[in-house]
C-alpha cells in the first residue's frame, strides 16, 4: 500500500434565498474546477429548465445564483450543474440502517470528488446536511425532519431523459419530511438512470427503492441493508454483469445487523482501514471516501474523512439554533492503489 494521502473536505454552510445560496458558492467554484461530469451532446437546455421549474423551481433559482456570480451564461450553468440528462462514472456505496441510526461508505474517486460537506438552511425549504457532489446534488443527506436518503448507484446502461440520483437526493432533502413522502417524489420524478435509493425518517420507517427510468420498486424493511444491485425479480435484468462485490458486500451486512450495533461501533466497522467495507480501488472509482452516520432522532451526524478516523458529531439542530460551531474542514487519509 502507498503512503497516504491527505484528503480535505470543506465544511460549507449556507443560508439565505437559494440564489443568495448559489452566489455563496461560486467562490468554491472560482478556486476549483467548474464541473467535473461528461457533457452530454444531446442535452436540451429548454427541457432541463422546463423540468426543474415543474419539480424543484428553488434549484434552478440556485443554479441562476450560481451563474451570475460566476459571470457565466445561465443555460452553460443550467447543463453543469442541473444533474439533467448527464453522464456520470460509476460508483460504489454501502448502507446499514437500524432503528436508531444510518451508516453509510461512499467509494468513488478522490479525484471527482466535491469534498464538500454541506449544512443549509435555505428561506424555501427543509435544512439539512449533506456531502455535496456536482455542488447542486446531494451524495447523502439528513434533513431537519430527520428524513435521511442516500443513493446507489447500479447501471447506466438504460439510460432515458431524466435526472441523476444526486440531484434527486437533494430535491428529496429540500422538500420531503418522511420515508413516505420521499417514495412518492422518487416515483413521479425522470430518472436518467438505475439506482438504489435507501431511505428512513424519524418514526424508523426505512425503505429501499429500486429505480429505473422505466419503473420503481420499493421494499420496507428495518434493518436493512443496501449496495449496488438489484434484488427484485422485476428489475434483477437491469443489473450490471458483474455485481458479486455488491452481493458479498451485502451478504457481509446481513451478518453485521446480527450484532447489537451503536452508532459508534457501526462507524467504526464501516471506517476500519481493514474493514470489509472499505476500500482503496480510488484509480477505479472505488475508493472509499467517507463514512457517515445520520441520527434522525437527536438531528445529529457522526462524520469521517478517509479511513481509520477519528470520528466527528455535527448537530443540525443545534446548528441550525446557532448553538454550535462547526470545522472549516475535516481531515483524513486515504491509501491510493
Amino acid at each position: 500500500m502507498n503512503e497516504p494521502k491527505e484528503l480535505v473536505v470543506k465544511v460549507v454552510e449556507l443560508t439565505g434565498s437559494n440564489y443568495e445560496i448559489g452566489g455563496l458558492q461560486a467562490e468554491q467554484l472560482r478556486n476549483g474546477p467548474t464541473q467535473n461530469m461528461k457533457k452530454n451532446p444531446d442535452f436540451n437546455c429548454f427541457q432541463a429548465r422546463e423540468k426543474l421549474n415543474k419539480v424543484h423551481p428553488n434549484i434552478l433559482e440556485e443554479i441562476y445564483g450560481l451563474a451570475d456570480a460566476l459571470g457565466i451564461d445561465r443555460n452553460t450553468a443550467i447543463e453543469w450543474y442541473s444533474g439533467y440528462n448527464v453522464i456520470f462514472p460509476e460508483m460504489g456505496c454501502t448502507t446499514l440502517v437500524s432503528d436508531s441510526f444510518y451508516v453509510r461508505n461512499y467509494d468513488f474517486s478522490d479525484q471527482l470528488y466535491d469534498a464538500r460537506l454541506v449544512l443549509m438552511n435555505p428561506l424555501k425549504g427543509y435544512a439539512s446536511i449533506g456531502f455535496s457532489q456536482q455542488i447542486i446534488g446531494r451524495l447523502d443527506g439528513m434533513n431537519e425532519k430527520g428524513l435521511v436518503i442516500g443513493l446507489h448507484f447500479v447501471n447506466q446502461m438504460y439510460k432515458e431523459e431524466g435526472f441523476i440520483a444526486t440531484t434527486i437526493v437533494r430535491m428529496v432533502l429540500d422538500q420531503c419530511a418522511t420515508t413516505d413522502e420521499a417514495i412518492q417524489f422518487i416515483k413521479d420524478i425522470p430518472h436518467g438512470y438505475c439506482y438504489n435509493y435507501s431511505i428512513t425518517d424519524k418514526q424508523g420507517k426505512s425503505a429501499i427503492v429500486e429505480a429505473t427510468p422505466q419503473k420503481q420498486i420499493v421494499k420496507y424493511a428495518t434493518p436493512l441493508v443496501c449496495t449496488n444491485h438489484f434484488e427484485s425479480e422485476a428489475l434483477k435484468e437491469k443489473n450490471r454483469e458483474t455485481i458479486q462485490g455488491s452481493i458479498d458486500r451485502k451478504d457481509y451486512l446481513l451478518k453485521l445487523i446480527k450484532q447489537r450495533l451503536t452508532p459508534l461501533s457501526a462507524y467504526h466497522s464501516f471506517n476500519g482501514n481493514h474493514s470489509k467495507l472499505f476500500f482503496h480501488h480510488y484509480k477505479e472509482y472505488f475508493g472509499t471516501l467517507h463514512t457517515v452516520v445520520y441520527l434522525p432522532n437527536k438531528l445529529e451526524v457522526i462524520v469521517g474523512i478517509g479511513c481509520d478516523s477519528d470520528p466527528l458529531t455535527i448537530s443540525l439542530k443545534d446548528w441550525m439554533a446557532g448553538k454550535t460551531v462547526v470545522p472549516k474542514a475535516i481531515k483524513g487519509n486515504i491509501y491510493t492503489n
